[in-house]
């Protein structure tokens, strides 16, 4: 089991979803967080004052997933989160030793 989590664009978090409702993705945790990389965030304009804006708005979507899920996983969120301009985002795949459904017990691949 993997837990893939992708950093993405606010805008394209229901680009994202919607791909991984059509390769049978059923439940995700999506999270509003703020950072930078490469990006290093801007400065903006108000009343006048110059501001530099440090971290910038992402979503962080979560996924836990078969192992033979995982490839179809990334790929779907990598064409769903791609505008091929800096700050697209990054996916993080990590390994999952044991998942348990809290409702009925059941535990590893069954409670995905």
């Amino acid at each position: 089991m993997k837990l893939v989590t992708a950093v993405v664009k606010p805008f394209k978090l229901d680009d994202v979803r919607e791909a991984l409702s059509e390769i049978g993705v059923q439940g995700i945790t999506v999270t509003e967080v703020k950072g930078f990389g490469r990006q290093k965030g801007h400065t903006e304009l108000y009343r006048g004052a110059e501001y530099v804006v440090d971290f910038l708005p992402k979503v962080k979507i979560e996924v836990a997933v078969a192992d033979e899920q995982t490839e179809q996983v990334i790929e779907a969120v990598t064409k769903a989160a791609n505008t091929g301009k800096i700050g697209d985002g990054k996916i993080f795949v990590t390994s999952l030793e044991q998942i348990i459904r809290i409702r009925t017990g059941e535990t590893g691949a069954d409670a995905i």
